[in-house]
């Protein structure tokens, strides 16, 4: 892979602007190099390069110099097309932690009555159910042949698509799970600590005033979950029964 092209990703990827010198460290382990000034070199005129590459009007998006770093973001020409497909989005499902607890379980579980998820849980389920059937994150699967013939619930196509799964299959291990839901917690409460706030309660935003269509490439494309004490988003995905 050529410099260029990790650069390219790097910038891609990042939230906020990141400076030359991330990039260095980052680049420098896979470049060969004779010293960090010829490394340097090479990452400035790397992003030299896409700077230029990107403001062919062949693109749609540019990478620019902000705060000290480069990041990627939507050219201001194409604010109304980019605001119309926002708003053709489906919005984010907020979900409580207890709420996404057992969805958890059901997905790893299913077809499961909401005993053995409360039995899971070790905290009665029975009150995020319904929130869950509201959001047809699940659904009903008949009944358990036993005493009572209690209801058995799954996980449905909804679900597949929000969280971008093909199937139930390419669920990670509960394990894999469970450490990425801590990390994703701990990692929302810093930045909501740390968010600037204009006294309403919502963050600035970062875009340039003079500017309303330039948005940072990571705020169009979202692909990981946005989990906080209260909250947790569930992304938009594709995928299939």
């Amino acid at each position: 892979m050529s410099i260029k092209a990790k650069i390219e990703a790097i910038i891609y990827a990042a939230e906020n602007p990141v400076t030359l010198e991330q990039i260095v460290q980052l680049v420098r382990e896979s470049t060969p190099a004779e010293n960090d000034a010829e490394l340097k070199s090479q990452v400035r005129s790397a992003i030299e390069e896409l700077v230029a590459q990107y403001s062919s009007a062949d693109h749609g998006v540019e990478i620019r110099q902000v705060a000290g770093g480069y990041r990627m973001a939507t050219k201001p020409e194409h604010h109304d097309v980019v605001r119309a497909f926002a708003k053709s989005l489906k919005p984010p499902i907020r979900l409580s932690l207890p709420a996404l607890e057992t969805l958890a379980v059901i997905a790893y579980k299913q077809p499961v009555t909401v005993p053995e998820i409360s039995e899971i849980r070790g905290v009665d389920s029975s009150g995020v159910i319904a929130t869950l059937l509201d959001r047809k994150l699940i659904t009903t699967a008949g009944r358990k042949a036993v005493v009572g013939r209690p209801i058995l619930y799954k996980t449905t196509k909804e679900f597949l698509l929000r969280f971008g799964l093909k199937d139930v299959s390419e669920l990670p291990s509960m394990e894999e799970f469970e450490k990425l839901v801590a990390e994703s917690f701990q990692s929302d409460l810093v930045a909501s600590e740390e968010a600037v706030s204009d006294g309403t309660g919502e963050p600035y935003s970062t875009a340039s005033p003079d500017e309303p269509g330039n948005t940072n490439a990571s705020e169009t494309t979202g692909a990981a979950e946005d989990i906080s004490e209260q909250h947790i988003e569930a992304p938009a995905g594709h995928g299939q029964e």
